[in-house]
């Protein structure tokens, strides 16, 4: 917490400063009007609730059980983007998954695309956990710090998804770029459809330093917040729909969206050396035999 403390003045200039110089990270279609044009409930309706308007959902998460949604269309590829306001307060052991996946349920040969966010005790820092899983294998995690506060306001978090790289963004700047190699390989999703998800559960068996700071259900319930979904994908059909294959016709399947911007690449650079708290990539006990993506550029 150190060394937190000590970011702390920066972080605050620096959040101002990739809020006014960050370029335009997407060109993706106007959201739908409302939850039911997207989505469907996966469990526990009665802890899903919406603003008057509709324009905002909530899911909430008490010691009975959380709650969840996904998409009803499943994608391959595409631009995916949501605004989440975090639990907050005390939330250890609250986790508020935002992911793709290629099925509900984690099953055997499941591909991934992971945000997780770990709570914690109030006045410290949420952590965000990001992890790439391809035919059930994930082990690819990475742990970054935020530059702000998440549960004070909205912000946006994306996945930018084509055959060339996965990049994870937070109000459009780049925290995570996982590429691929143009071969076959074991390790970059690619092939499978997914759905989004978003849920909430408790996981104080491990979010929160490890599982040594349990979830306080006096606090409950915990609530996170969403709103304006917005998707720019191929959207699946069977048999095999048009836009999957690589025609660079979308923008997110065209060069320029097959690595980082001049810009982004700054962007990316800070986070790098100031807010990575875990890399995989970096875990030698782990993987005294780093895992094969890893030496693969996201530079280029």
């Amino acid at each position: 917490m150190e060394r937190m403390a000590s970011l702390m003045p920066i972080l605050l200039y620096i959040a101002v400063l990739i809020a006014a110089c960050s370029s335009s990270s997407s060109e993706a279609a106007a959201p739908a009007t409302s939850f039911e044009d997207n989505f469907d409930i996966m469990w526990s309706e009665n802890h899903f609730k919406t603003s008057a308007d509709g324009e905002i959902w909530y899911l909430s998460l008490d010691k009975e059980t959380g709650c969840g949604f996904q998409t009803k269309q499943k994608y391959r590829f595409g631009w995916f983007s949501m605004k989440l306001k975090l639990v907050g307060g005390d939330s250890a052991g609250v986790v508020t998954a935002y992911y793709m996946c290629t099925e509900n349920g984690a099953g055997p040969e499941r591909d991934e695309l992971d945000f997780e966010f770990l709570g914690n005790r109030s006045g410290q820092p949420y952590l965000i956990q990001t992890n790439v899983y391809k035919n059930g294998t994930g082990g690819r995690e990475m742990r970054h710090m935020l530059w702000f506060d998440p549960t004070e306001d909205f912000h946006t978090y994306s996945i930018l998804w084509n055959n060339h790289q996965i990049v994870f963004f937070v109000d459009k700047v780049p925290i995570r770029v996982f590429k691929n190699n143009g071969e076959a390989n074991n390790f970059f999703p690619n092939e499978k459809p997914m759905y989004l998800f978003s849920s909430i559960w408790n996981a104080d068996e491990w979010a929160t330093r490890g599982g040594l700071e349990k979830t306080d259900w006096k606090k409950a319930p915990f609530v996170s917040s969403y709103k304006d979904f917005n998707v720019d994908g191929c959207q699946w059909e069977d048999p095999y729909p048009a836009c999957v294959s690589t025609t660079t016709k979308n923008w997110w399947d065209q060069y320029d969206a097959w690595h980082l911007s001049d810009a982004q690449k700054m962007d990316y650079a800070w986070i790098q050396r100031n807010l990575v708290i875990y890399d995989y990539c970096k875990d030698s006990e782990r993987y005294p035999t780093l895992p094969v993506e890893c030496p693969l550029s996201p530079w280029e």
